[in-house]
């Protein structure tokens, strides 16, 4: 059995894969871009601008929702999104740090 050894690393380190894991698909990032274009709640206006199935991008929306990187509230048969903005604030300098950090040569 594999064990899942990723609670020993810093609480940063683990925020940051978290936020790179829930950003790995091409439709999640068109999603962030969507409802930052929109910078308001969107009901149903995402299925609509994405090449996929509105169960495919609702499982997208379901990943982003649980990684906080965006807020949904279901009003009956309707869902709206938007951006969760105090969690990217919260998770921007730690991802400038973080490029920062890598960015700078040590080597070659």
């Amino acid at each position: 059995m594999a064990i899942n050894k990723s609670d020993v690393f810093p609480e940063e380190v683990q925020a940051l894969a978290a936020l790179a894991k829930a950003m790995g698909h091409p439709a999640r990032i068109a999603i962030l871009q969507t409802l930052a274009q929109k910078q308001s709640c969107i009901c149903g206006e995402i299925v609509e601008v994405m090449p996929l199935s509105q169960a495919t991008v609702s499982q997208h929306l379901k990943a982003l929702k649980e990684a906080g990187l965006i807020k949904g509230e279901v009003e009956g048969v309707k869902s709206c999104y938007c951006l969760n903005v105090e969690y990217l604030e919260k998770m921007s300098p730690l991802l400038h740090q973080f490029i920062s950090n890598i960015l700078t040569p040590t080597c070659c």
